[in-house]
């Protein structure tokens, strides 16, 4: 597909005429279309698109398109629709009343060439870039950041009907690319076996018989991919997708012992961030947090947050459901610093923060991550009386720390704890320990000697000063301001299906949270235009009633 560069859309005389006698008061269209169609143009998609062959639609036309799409949540087939049948769609897209639109594939297509060339963003960004120009959105005010758990487009399932269903798709993929070949490789039983979707309504219960029932796919899977890859087979079977899949899944699930293959017991398996959850889905892994358990994905939005200005999302990231938040948060600050959209003030939640990104985010970035630290769970800080780390003063300048009893320490050694965080393990001496008359309340240790683990000197001191600042009334009315990033995860799975993957793969979720991002922030702007008030928290009937009694 060519495209056909066209510099500037105008609105047909008769289009115009009708729109504005249909709609005296305005739409959303007809204010995207006064004010934010410049925002993306044909020129912006040149480079990925051909510069021969078959003239392609406008990519101007079908990014406002996918903006609607997401603004009012309808499918390739609605939204073809109603660019034929909406007047105020015509509008918006510079069509003739009688503009008989396009195939709803062209929206899949569009989608596809995003992902291929890389430009997911771009809509999003160019948005971003044109509210910047009108003064809307500034760099070095508030952001705010949080996340939500989202669904992959797959039904969750167990371990064994994995195993089964992706043996079953691999043999579907193979009967449509290679059914020659797999004809003599297949056994009669298979038929049987694979020809219905594998449930575990059907599958055995007892545990012994489910472990028998795995070693059998185990087998047959098995069987099969000897015979793709022995040296008389095509080469190109095992570039298949669904048989590099099983590959995968086989390698996770099974191992070889005495010739045999046996089915891995829980321990031996890989973590959730590489296991195979689905065969259709390998992007998507099983993620666990708190109560909340799923498969799928993860979504990190920023918005801006400085009171009475328009709130604007400037930032989306997506991720593998196993992703701990703070791995995101020099993502996040880089992908803003790129748009020069970085804030001064970063409010976030605990997830987000640690005493090094505390540290690494103002020398980088001059950016106050802000939010609560995580606090010390040691015995001796949970028991009121106990001597925790914070009781103990440290002398940076002879590395050595004093104890509440005037002790000082025999030991300071830098280290690397568990988690990969650089440490200093400071230990006191057995002889003074051992006689000490607080010793109940400093250490358990059968050796009778406390060791106490602090981070380097620019890390232990921005993490006392935060936990010092969390103690203000100051702090607590500033942190209260993230609670509005809540509303929008709300509105974005309320209204935009935020929560449930669209499309299947880890690309395509990721443009699908960057355009459901970009119309949240164009149906913000267009409230914003209109003297829309931003919606405060809803109180029920029943407490405004209490309130007024109470008053």
């Amino acid at each position: 597909m060519s495209l056909q560069l066209q510099e500037q859309y105008t609105v047909p005389e008769e289009t115009a005429k009708v729109a504005h006698a249909v709609f005296p008061k305005g739409t959303l269209c007809l204010t995207l279309a006064d004010t934010l169609s410049e925002c993306v143009s044909d020129q912006d998609f040149s480079e990925i698109f051909s510069t021969q062959g078959q003239p392609a639609e406008s990519p101007w036309r079908l990014a406002l398109v996918t903006i609607l799409q997401y603004v009012e949540g309808l499918t390739d087939r609605q939204t073809a629709d109603a660019v034929r049948s909406r007047i105020d769609w015509k509008y918006l897209l510079c069509l003739e009343l009688t503009d008989v639109g396009f195939h709803h594939t062209v929206l899949s297509e569009f989608r596809t060439r995003l992902i291929t060339a890389q430009a997911e963003c771009l809509v999003f960004e160019r948005l971003l870039s044109l509210c910047q120009d009108k003064g809307w959105l500034k760099a070095r005010t508030r952001q705010r950041t949080d996340s939500t758990h989202v669904l992959a487009a797959i039904r969750a399932v167990t371990r064994l009907e994995c195993v089964g269903e992706t043996l079953r798709a691999a043999l579907n993929a193979l009967a449509v690319a290679a059914p020659d070949w797999l004809r003599p490789q297949s056994q009669p039983e298979w038929v049987e076996r694979y020809s219905e979707r594998i449930e575990d309504y059907h599958l055995p219960k007892s545990k012994k018989k489910r472990v028998e029932q795995a070693e059998l796919y185990g087998n047959d899977g098995l069987r099969l991919l000897n015979a793709i890859f022995e040296s008389t087979s095509p080469q190109w079977l095992r570039h298949i997708p669904a048989v590099e899949t099983l590959r995968r899944v086989w390698i996770q699930q099974y191992y070889c012992f005495n010739n045999k293959i046996r089915w891995r017991i829980q321990g031996e398996i890989p973590p959730a961030s590489v296991m195979i959850s689905s065969p259709y889905e390998p992007d998507a892994h099983y993620a666990k947090k708190k109560t909340t358990s799923w498969v799928g994905y993860k979504v990190h939005l920023s918005e801006t947050c400085e009171p009475g200005e328009l709130h604007l999302i400037t930032n989306v990231e997506t991720t593998a459901g196993p992703v701990d938040d703070g791995e995101m948060t020099e993502v996040i600050h880089t992908s803003l610093d790129n748009n020069n959209l970085l804030p001064d003030k970063h409010i976030v939640d605990t997830g987000y923060l640690d005493a090094e990104l505390l540290v690494t985010t103002q020398a980088n970035y001059q950016v106050d991550l802000f939010g609560p630290t995580r606090s010390d769970h040691r015995w001796q800080a949970n028991d009121a009386k106990g001597f925790a780390a914070a009781n103990f003063t440290v002398d940076w300048n002879n590395h050595s720390l004093t104890c509440p009893e005037g002790k000082v320490s025999a030991s300071w050694t830098p280290a690397i704890d568990g988690r990969d965080n650089e440490v200093i393990k400071i230990k006191f001496a057995s002889a003074d320990c051992s006689v000490c008359p607080s010793l109940e309340l400093c250490t358990r240790s059968q050796r009778k000697r406390r060791t106490v683990t602090i981070r380097p000197e620019a890390q232990y001191k921005a993490l006392e000063m935060r936990r010092q600042q969390e103690k203000t009334s100051a702090y607590k009315k500033e942190y209260a301001r993230r609670a509005g990033i809540e509303g929008t995860l709300s509105e974005g799975v309320r209204a935009h299906g935020l929560r449930r993957a669209r499309y299947i793969g880890l690309a395509k979720t990721h443009l699908q949270h960057l355009m459901t991002a970009t119309a949240i922030n164009v149906k913000r702007i267009h409230n914003w235009l209109n003297g829309v008030p931003q919606e405060a928290t809803r109180t029920s009937q029943f407490v405004k009633l209490m309130e007024q009694s109470v008053g």
